[in-house]
């Protein structure tokens, strides 16, 4: 009995942290019409992740940039995310046309994976970023967009006074 205990009181201490909310916070990745309608019901700016299945930097992305806690709170909260496979013929619609996957990323002007797009809330271009961005980047870029500070700063300028 007082080993079933010792086994229940140490379960409870080493697994409650994980359970109660020590993992890390997931971003709720949408597809492109559910993002689109998300975001202008909720008047979220849109960040659009596009990727290929065969891209390391794009999965190191995933896995290093995405899951860090500032960028992951900060697009969770002011952002409603999307991915975008480069290289799928999955059918969707944008601004009233018809595109593939793969098309739309074309005619956003992505010419390399990973790349990320910044849309309005109505779905209108504010940029893209190509490349691979490490978290504090990163956290800069969408704080830089989020913010608004795009409209009346520089990057570099905004990243400067940040220090």
């Amino acid at each position: 009995m007082m080993k079933q205990m010792m086994v229940a009181l140490l379960t409870l201490v080493f697994v409650s942290p994980f359970a109660l909310g020590g993992e890390k916070e997931r971003l709720q990745w949408m597809s492109f019409d559910e993002g689109l309608a998300t975001a202008k019901k909720s008047n979220r700016k849109i960040l659009i992740d596009v990727y290929t299945d065969w891209c390391g930097w794009c999965k190191k992305m995933d896995k290093d940039t995405y899951t860090e806690e500032r960028v992951s709170e900060y697009l969770s909260k002011n952002y409603v995310v999307i991915k975008l496979n480069a290289e799928s013929s999955n059918k969707l619609s944008f601004q009233g046309k018809p595109y593939t996957e793969q098309e739309l990323s074309g005619a956003f002007g992505v010419t390399g994976y990973p790349t990320t797009i910044f849309l309005s809330s109505a779905g209108d271009p504010i940029t893209l970023v190509p490349g691979y961005s490490d978290a504090k980047r990163f956290s800069d870029i969408i704080t830089f967009i989020g913010g608004d500070h795009y409209l009346t700063t520089k990057f570099d300028d905004y990243v400067a006074s940040r220090k």
